[in-house]
């Protein structure tokens, strides 16, 4: 097995591990890899969908998504598909995935189905460190504090992605998580905001609210907090969900990437209640 550093950060492409092998053995060493570096990469991965359902199954209970369809013969499997003319893909902007569930994601494993020659790289970002490096002052005004996560409603998953099918489900809802969590693994402190879905400090008013979650997300963008993949067909991401944020870069621009598909193929596992 080898081991590959991406950045500083997080993240790291790892080599001699075979994902079909659902062996205990091997899914410890698997686990071991991500709760050290968070999320982890492998090439040439050419899984069956039956496959990264075993896979997804070691981790824990898997989750339907709450708007979109998935497969047809596999519901757990959600296909994000940029059609060639697109300018805009899933996934878009930095967040932590279902972050408005009761129970966010756990973990999420991503295997690329069809890529672009050039575009379309995915971008991870380490909020274990994104808290280790915040102020003591902001430690102490966010401490025991809680936020507001919506769902947005179904047209923020399909609206404006023109391949990507709904279920039928319209209700926007919303959930209360800790800004500060604990890792239920490693008992590091995360900071548990994102600009996609956090809407509102609860117990402090709107104006003061968005002043200081602004400043938290402009934090959360820190570069030096990140790594970068550039996706190969049959390559699979497994990230950590709790620990993470990510972002699908939308650079697909005339005689570039613009003019091809880009299909993934995402399972995600259930989490736990955010404490």
């Amino acid at each position: 097995m080898e081991v590959k550093l991406l950045s500083g950060a997080l993240g790291a492409e790892v080599s001699g591990i075979d994902l079909t092998d659902s062996s205990d053995e091997n899914f410890n060493k698997i686990n071991e890899l991500l709760l050290e570096h968070k999320v982890i990469f492998f090439r040439d991965q050419p899984l069956t969908s039956e496959q990264q359902i075993l896979l997804a199954k070691k981790f824990g209970p898997l989750e339907t998504h709450a708007y979109v369809k998935g497969l047809e013969n596999f519901p757990e499997i959600v296909r994000i598909k940029k059609a060639p003319e697109e300018k805009h893909q899933w996934g878009e902007t930095w967040h932590t995935d279902v972050s408005y569930n009761p129970k966010p994601t756990k973990v999420i494993i991503l295997k690329s189905v069809k890529i672009p020659p050039v575009g379309g790289d995915t971008m991870f970002s380490n909020m274990e460190t994104a808290y280790d490096t915040l102020s003591d002052e902001m430690k102490e005004k966010i401490k025991d504090k809680k936020a507001v996560h919506s769902s947005l409603g179904a047209e923020a998953f399909v609206k404006k992605y023109k391949e990507m099918e709904g279920n039928g489900n319209l209700d926007e809802y919303s959930n209360i998580h800790p800004i500060v969590r604990v890792h239920p693994e490693t008992g590091n402190k995360i900071l548990y905001v994102n600009s996609m879905y956090t809407k509102q400090i609860i117990d402090m008013d709107k104006e003061e609210s968005d002043k200081i979650l602004k400043e938290l997300f402009l934090h959360q963008e820190r570069l030096d907090f990140t790594c970068r993949f550039k996706w190969t067909e049959n390559a699979v991401a497994i990230w950590d969900n709790r620990s993470t944020q990510h972002q699908g870069l939308t650079d697909f621009f005339p005689n570039r990437g613009l003019g091809f598909e880009r299909v993934m193929d995402r399972i995600a596992i259930e989490g736990d209640h955010p404490q």
